[in-house]
């Protein structure tokens, strides 16, 4: 019996497969292929922190995590580096724990 995952895995996913006495059968992406398929993780992952509550909640956030480190290794920066692009933006724009909803701006009619 065969079932079909055709989707990027974590590293040791092939190693504990065969731990199971199953074959995996995989292969190496190159550099292109990698990045939209950690673009399609990223979507995955997302999907199922929204539908996650509690802990496994959590166990879905830090898998999107480890996509997000993947994505930012892939462009020469770390997940400390997006962390501080992040701490930064909370500085200069805050953050999300106000629960401020923007319904509309007014603009300001020119006075002349």
């Amino acid at each position: 019996m065969e079932r079909i995952y055709n989707k990027l895995v974590r590293d040791r996913i092939p190693t504990i497969i065969r731990e199971n006495g199953e074959t995996p059968i995989i292969k190496v992406l190159d550099k292109y292929e990698y990045k939209e398929e950690l673009e399609k993780k990223l979507y995955e992952e997302y999907k199922e922190v929204i539908e996650a509550v509690g802990d496994n909640r959590v166990e879905e956030l830090a898998d999107m995590l480890e996509v997000i480190r993947a994505l930012a290794k892939l462009e020469s920066k770390s997940l400390n580096d997006i962390i501080m692009i992040a701490d930064n933006k909370n500085k200069k724009r805050g953050a999300f724990e106000e629960r401020i909803f923007l319904e509309k701006v007014i603009e300001i009619e020119n006075k002349q």
